[in-house]
């Protein structure tokens, strides 16, 4: 059997080759999957998607129309993905459902600290060999408080090293963590942690509950000189009231590796384009937000575990296995 492996970055490519290699043959495409490049996959039986794949109705009509069965996401989060049609469709679809938390809990604490030392604008300068320290002041962590959206293993990863920063540990969560709590965490309500953080990290999934956690009167709640960071799902903050309130002088940085309509954007060159997002292209002139381009998953280490786990996806499937992998299982 070949898999048509959609949206593979450059770095991914020799890793997925290798890791399918003595099992199925794999064509890589850098391309995303959506409607317009569905029609690729006639033939394939097993399509790979990144986490930016469009998996709507249509787009899942179009593949089973040409013959596709499986659909193997390499991403843990699965909200783009028409789980209802999938199962009308009789298409297999599976996920990965862990791989490194510190991938992406230590990437959040890089945007925390960026943002916090001002990095980048001290990057820009001293390239024009201006050294000046005017405008670059951060603050010590240590001694502050932090607070955690989300303790499930990221959030507790995150929480790990903010521990070692010598912080003062909030969480809110569905259900406590126990090794959170070991480190000292206190789990408060929302709105307490929102308006006690110094530094506020989300690490929830996107879910119709969770769809803009970070609302006007959320941000509204927050301390003017706050610090916030997003590793998990752009639509977890109204991106529209984020600029409103950085519009208004508020918030001493804000790290965002996530955006809410980044689908279409991210993991492509724009850079010889116009931007016809307006949010996205205020968003980024502001001197103290720094955005990235969904990367914190992206390590050796995560990357890795991601394809292992595609793989044994696809030979799950071809063995009719069934794992907790499995959203929508073989019918």
């Amino acid at each position: 059997m070949e898999i048509l492996a959609f949206g593979v970055q450059a770095d991914e490519k020799p890793l997925i080759e290798s890791a399918f290699a003595g099992h199925h043959e794999v064509r890589c495409l850098d391309v995303f999957l959506n409607e317009d490049t569905a029609p690729i996959a006639s033939g394939y039986e097993a399509v790979s998607t990144s986490v930016n794949a469009e998996l709507g109705a249509r787009v899942l009509e179009l593949l089973a129309a040409g013959g596709t069965r499986m659909i193997a996401q390499r991403s843990t989060g699965f909200n783009n993905i028409d789980l209802e049609a999938a199962e009308r469709l009789g298409l297999t679809v599976a996920r990965v459902s862990y791989y490194s938390p510190y991938s992406v809990a230590e990437f959040a604490w890089a945007l925390a600290m960026a943002v916090n030392r001002r990095v980048v604008r001290a990057s820009t300068r001293t390239r024009d060999f201006d050294f000046r320290l005017d405008g670059l002041m951060g603050r010590d962590m240590h001694g502050r408080t932090v607070g955690v959206l989300g303790t499930g293993k990221i959030g507790e990863a995150f929480t790990r090293i903010a521990h070692g920063f010598g912080m003062r540990l909030l969480g809110w969560d569905v259900a406590e963590n126990p090794g959170c709590l070991e480190l000292g965490m206190k789990y408060v309500p929302k709105e307490q942690l929102l308006a006690e953080s110094d530094l506020i990290t989300l690490h929830v999934p996107l879910m119709p509950e969770t769809t803009h956690l970070l609302d006007a009167d959320a941000l509204k709640a927050m301390k003017d000189d706050a610090i916030l960071v997003n590793s998990s799902r752009g639509g977890l903050i109204d991106t529209a009231a984020l600029v409103t309130e950085l519009r208004a002088g508020r918030f001493a940085g804000v790290g965002l590796d996530v955006y809410e309509a980044e689908a279409g954007l991210f993991y492509v060159d724009r850079s010889l384009e116009a931007i016809e997002d307006d949010t996205l292209a205020r968003l980024v002139t502001f001197p103290n937000v720094l955005v990235t381009s969904h990367q914190a998953y992206y390590t050796e280490d995560a990357v890795g575990q991601i394809i292992d786990a595609t793989v044994r996806n696809v030979l799950d499937y071809r063995a009719g296995r069934r794992s907790g992998n499995v959203l929508v299982p073989r019918s």
